[in-house]
């Protein structure tokens, strides 16, 4: 069982009997059942919460300049570099406009190299007494002209330069690309919104809602342990039910709490890595439920599954006493996993339960016990 309330995850998880001859019935005698004894297992508690995969960088493309778009440089859905041409959008008007801004920039170099001329003899007439202060003082001002025109030139031709560069759009981060808005043939500018989506891949974050008060008490865990906060491990239950083979770990506690279902929002990062046939598991927006593990293992009485039956009084299981004799003994489970049963109550350390053969068990009747071993499976 497992659910917002919690559950526990056994260190070796699952009970997996052992393979083991059939047991055998012995004509005329007690029935043949296998048994394990009751041992105590070091668990982690666990909570599962619903969340969401989120791409830690999601970048829209738009284009920054009005042109005609060109050229589409990717295929829908594939990974790109960042860097990596992704649009081209049409270049000779821009690149005109850059021949007449370097034309500008040239004339607004010859006014100044005339006026620094003029400066340096109104200057020199000055010194020898032939010249006014009047005159040097003009060659001054139309010297501080040519050069503010000449800076005013070169600031234009590198905003030419930049709206040009504009004309290749370029993947911003690494990621996998989704699918163009607009096909090329079509006129595009800031106005015409997103051309594309790029979204980071690896690592991903998981977000899910958490009660204050589980929040609470695992702040409280964690004071114990010592721990920063960070420490915490998430697991994932992806679609299907099935693990995820990827640990991630706690990294962003939100700020305040929902006022409307009393929880606040808790985020880790998990590892999204390449796998053997070239795709990757994880999609940006995927529905997930995330297992959030405790600071500290705690020792429990665990069985497998198996061994616990259920009746309109509540779960039993059958213990077997030094005489061989199965009786029944009523438990009380905790949050258990769905091959592993923790009792609370109702089992002591060392006691014997039947795990095979329970159907041919009667209350208060002679057995013929046989150990079976109990492996880990870490299937969950």
């Amino acid at each position: 069982m497992s659910g917002p309330s919690g559950c526990l995850r056994a260190a070796c998880c699952l009970f997996v009997l052992a393979a083991s001859p059939a047991l055998a019935q012995t004509p005329g005698g007690p029935p043949a059942v296998g048994v394990v004894r009751v041992v105590p297992k070091a668990v982690t508690e666990t909570s599962e919460f619903n969340g969401r995969i989120e791409a830690r960088d999601r970048v829209n493309v738009v284009a920054r300049v009005s042109a005609f778009l060109e050229e589409q440089l990717f295929r829908d859905g594939a990974d790109v570099r960042k860097g990596e041409l992704l649009f081209r959008l049409e270049r000779p008007p821009y690149e005109a406009d850059v021949e007449v801004r370097k034309a500008a920039v040239a004339q607004a170099q010859a006014h100044l190299d005339n006026a620094d001329l003029a400066f340096e003899r109104a200057d020199q007439l000055r010194k020898s007494g032939s010249g006014s202060q009047s005159t040097l003082d003009n060659a001054v001002a139309a010297q501080r002209t040519a050069a503010a025109q000449l800076r005013s030139a070169q600031a234009a031709l590198r905003a030419s330069e930049i709206s040009l560069g504009y004309t290749e759009i370029r993947a911003p981060i690494d990621g996998r690309i989704g699918r163009t808005s607009v096909t090329p043939g079509n006129v595009v500018s800031a106005s015409s919104g997103t051309l594309a989506t790029v979204v980071s891949q690896d690592p991903m974050y998981v977000t899910f809602p958490v009660p204050t008060r589980r929040l609470i008490e695992l702040q409280e865990q964690l004071a114990v342990a010592g721990d920063a906060g960070k420490g915490l491990k998430i697991r994932l239950r992806v679609p299907g039910g099935r693990h995820y083979d990827q640990v991630g770990m706690l990294d962003f506690v939100d700020v305040s709490v929902a006022a409307a279902t009393d929880s606040i929002t808790l985020r880790g990062t998990i590892p999204n890595p390449v796998r053997a046939d070239g795709r990757r598991e994880l999609f940006d927006n995927e529905f997930v439920r995330a297992i959030l593990e405790s600071a500290m293992p705690q020792q429990v009485l665990a069985i497998p599954r198996a061994a616990v039956m259920t009746d309109q009084q509540g779960d039993y299981v059958y213990v077997v006493d030094a005489g061989n004799v199965a009786r029944i003994r009523r438990v009380k489970l905790g949050p258990s996993t769905g091959g592993t049963a923790v009792v609370t109550e109702g089992l002591a350390g060392n006691d014997t339960v039947v795990v095979e053969g329970v159907q041919r068990v009667r209350p208060e009747t002679a057995v013929a016990p046989e150990q079976v071993a109990a492996q880990a499976d870490e299937r969950g």
